[in-house]
């Protein structure tokens, strides 16, 4: 990091009176570099090689990066080295960094482009995988294309990401709470209500009586932390209707797959009912009505801009939730 104590830094010597004194930060791209290659590596000795420099020499430019930043970038694990949490927000800003860098060359050379730009998305570990892939599809075929790039966590980590703009856009259960105090905006993409799955047999024994026949009937749930749950157990709690909870799963996949094996009925979006019958082998109860799923886009634009986030929206509002 390069410092200028005034502005108007000329061939080293500073110019300019008091009042017009500022500070300006300047990245190190070689120091950069050399972390860049560390981290994808992992290793100092294998980056030093592709380096064609020292290990000594590496160490000292991380070092060096680390103090211009402020922050801890590495940590030893056994003899490998893992980025921290800082580590990792810096290594995927360098990642576009060297990636822009090489389209400038092909641009320059006329070459041709190698890929297309990135779109990065955060989902939610939560969602239902058939109906966040629905959302995405529209974006996987669009052109110009994107190349997508997904993450899948807990919604407050991928909110922190978004705030430093690792992210493009988190797509979650719920709304982004005042509290996190994370400069987004919440974007409703569309709603949908909630049909019961299960295996043949089971669904055959529940299905005269339904909803009714809930009560008593074996059936794996969402984790507590998860909006579906929730609304579910508001369904139970008004309805006096009570389960047996065979099972409590957060992740929706893994839910479908024990569902699908009979160990119990499950719940799930109701404008994928068709894809999840077919894929898991299924068949469903019925319809829970009231008892609602929605779906967020949360984006730091107010108004959507990015044209694969728009074109998500758009799709979701006409044709998956429409």
């Amino acid at each position: 990091m390069r410092r200028a104590g005034r502005c108007g830094l000329v061939h080293g010597r500073e110019t300019g009176s008091p009042a017009q004194a500022c500070r300006v930060d300047w990245l190190n791209y070689h120091h950069l570099l050399y972390f860049w290659t560390v981290a994808k590596e992992s290793s100092v000795s294998k980056a030093a090689d592709m380096l064609h420099v020292a290990q000594p020499t590496v160490s000292a430019q991380i070092r060096a990066l680390e103090r211009s930043l402020g922050q801890k970038l590495f940590e030893r694990q056994g003899r490998r080295l893992r980025l921290s949490v800082e580590g990792e927000s810096v290594f995927r800003y360098a990642d576009d960094i060297f990636a822009l860098g090489r389209e400038l060359l092909q641009t320059v050379k006329g070459e041709p482009q190698a890929a297309p730009k990135r779109f990065r998305i955060g989902i939610s570990d939560a969602l239902p995988k058939l109906t966040t892939y629905r959302l995405l599809e529209p974006a996987l075929v669009m052109q110009p294309s994107f190349r997508l790039h997904v993450r899948i966590d807990k919604t407050e980590r991928l909110l922190g990401e978004l705030a430093v703009h690792a992210v493009d856009l988190v797509i979650a259960d719920a709304p982004m709470m005042p509290s996190l105090r994370v400069r987004a905006f919440n974007h409703l993409l569309g709603e949908t209500s909630v049909s019961v799955f299960g295996d043949a047999a089971l669904a055959k024994r529940v299905r005269r009586g339904f909803p009714g026949s809930l009560h008593g009937a074996p059936m794996l749930l969402q984790t507590t932390n998860t909006a579906m749950r929730q609304s579910l157990d508001q369904w139970f709690d008004a309805h006096g209707i009570q389960p047996s909870v065979v099972g409590e799963v957060e992740d929706m996949a893994m839910l479908q797959t024990l569902g699908e094996h009979g160990l119990g009925l499950f719940a799930a979006p109701t404008v994928v009912r068709k894809e999840i019958c077919r894929r898991y082998h299924v068949v469903c109860v019925g319809e829970l009505e009231r008892v609602r799923e929605k779906f967020y886009a949360i984006s730091v634009e107010r108004r959507l801009t990015h044209p694969a986030v728009r074109l998500i929206a758009d799709q979701a509002k006409r044709r998956l939730f429409g």
